[in-house]
C-alpha cells in the first residue's frame, strides 16, 4: 500500500498515523511473568504486558481450546494470579488498544505458564563435576521412579527460554533418566538448576522440582594457596590450621573436597604485606575426612564464578572416631559425610552452625 494512502485511511478513522503502521506488528508487545513462569502450586504469578506504543488499554487473555478467555482488560498493564490451581496452567497473551476506538494490537507471542508440585519430584545431578572449568563440557542427569514422557531442565531466575527437554530413557527396571549436555561453558552457565518432570496429556503441569544442583564455572581469577604447617599426618581429633590466601581480596573462600560445589564458604580473610588470608583451625573426627582439599576464591556479586582452584592438599587421618572431648580445642570441627559431598563446620562456642 502506498504511503499516501495509509494517511489517509488513519485520517478517516481518526487515528495517529504511527497506529495504523504499527497495528498488528507482532514484536510490538511482549509478556513476562514474575518472579517466574514456573509456578508451584498455591502460589502466586504477577503476568505484565509492555508495549513501546502509547496504548491506555491492556488486555491479557488465557488460550482455552482454540479461543481466548480474556483474563484482565484495564489501564494496568499487569495481573496478578494465585493462588495458582492446575487450570492456571496453559498459555497467555497480550494485547492493546486506545480507550476510544475498538481496533487492537496484534496479540503478543505466547507466555507459557507451568504449574510444579503435582507429581513427586526427580532427583538430579551432574558428570564428571559440578565445578566446571570454562571452556569445558558437563552433562547433567535428571532421574526418577516415575515413567513421565519428558524431563524439563530449567535454570533457576531465568525465563521459560532457558528450558532444556529431554526424552526418558529407562536406565533400569524401576529407574528412569533423561542426560542433557552442557558447553562449552561460560558464566553465562554459571547458576543453580532444577529439573522437573512431566506427561504427555498434563504438558504445563510438572512434578516438583527437584532439589537445587549448583553449576560453578572455575578459573575466572587466578589460583589462591592452600597450605598447612601441622605434620602430614593426623589422626582423629587432632587439629589441623589449614591457611587459603590469595593476592587477591576475594570477599569470601570455598574449601572444597573431591571437586564439589557444596563446600562451605568462608569469610574474606584479613590481610597480611599485601596477602589476604583466611585460617581455618579444624578438627578431623574420623579417618572419612581423608581427602584432598581445594580452596577457591570468590566475589559476592558473582557467587557461581570462582577462581582456579588451589594447588590440592591431602590431610590423611588415621585411627579411630574421637570422643567429642578430643576435639574441644579447635575452633571448628569438621564432618564429611561418606558421600564426600557436603562440608559442615560448627563451631563449639554456642554450637553455632554455618
Amino acid at each position: 500500500m502506498a504511503p499516501k494512502l495509509v494517511t489517509l485511511l488513519c485520517l478517516g478513522i481518526c487515528l495517529p498515523t504511527r497506529i495504523c503502521t504499527h497495528a498488528g506488528g507482532y514484536d510490538k508487545f511482549s509478556l513476562s511473568a514474575w518472579p517466574s513462569p514456573v509456578v508451584p502450586l498455591g502460589g502466586r504469578v504477577t503476568l505484565s504486558c509492555h508495549s513501546h506504543l502509547q496504548f491506555v488499554i491492556f488486555t491479557i487473555f488465557k488460550r482455552s481450546g482454540t479461543r481466548d478467555h480474556e483474563l484482565h482488560t484495564g489501564l494496568s498493564n499487569n495481573v496478578t494470579i494465585g493462588p495458582v490451581t492446575p487450570g492456571h496452567a496453559g498459555t497467555y497473551r497480550c494485547s492493546g488498544s486506545y480507550n476510544h476506538t475498538t481496533i487492537r494490537s496484534a496479540h503478543s507471542k505466547s507466555l507459557k505458564i507451568v504449574v510444579t508440585g503435582l507429581f513427586t519430584k526427580p532427583s538430579i545431578s551432574v558428570h564428571p563435576s559440578s565445578l566446571v572449568q570454562a571452556g569445558a563440557r558437563v552433562r547433567l542427569c535428571c532421574h526418577s521412579e516415575l515413567a513421565f514422557d519428558e524431563f524439563i531442565l530449567y535454570k533457576e531466575g531465568n525465563t521459560q527460554h532457558s528450558q532444556q527437554y529431554g526424552k526418558m530413557i529407562q536406565a533400569g527396571r524401576h529407574f528412569f533418566k533423561a542426560v542433557f549436555s552442557m558447553g562449552p561453558v561460560t558464566p553465562a552457565h554459571a547458576g543453580a538448576y532444577r529439573c522437573c518432570g512431566s506427561f504427555n496429556h498434563s504438558r504445563y503441569m510438572w512434578s516438583a522440582p527437584s532439589d537445587p544442583l549448583d553449576i560453578v564455572i572455575t578459573g575466572q581469577y587466578k589460583k589462591p594457596s592452600l597450605i598447612t604447617r601441622e605434620n602430614a599426618m593426623v589422626g582423629p581429633g587432632d587439629t589441623v590450621t589449614l591457611f587459603c590466601s590469595s593476592k587477591i581480596p576475594f570477599d569470601k573462600y570455598h574449601l572444597s573436597r573431591k571437586q564439589e560445589a557444596h563446600g562451605h564458604w568462608l569469610s574474606g580473610g584479613q590481610s597480611h604485606n599485601g596477602i589476604f588470608q583466611v585460617d581455618l583451625r579444624l578438627c578431623f573426627v574420623s579417618p572419612t575426612s581423608v581427602g584432598s582439599y581445594r580452596c577457591y576464591g570468590a566475589f559476592n556479586e558473582s557467587s557461581y564464578e570462582w577462581s582456579a582452584p588451589s594447588d590440592p592438599l591431602h590431610v590423611p587421618v588415621t585411627g579411630e572416631e574421637p570422643t567429642p572431648a578430643a576435639c574441644s580445642g579447635a575452633s571448628y570441627t569438621l564432618e564429611l559425610y561418606l558421600r564426600g559431598v557436603l562440608l559442615e563446620f560448627r563451631r563449639f562456642e554456642g554450637f553455632w552452625t554455618k
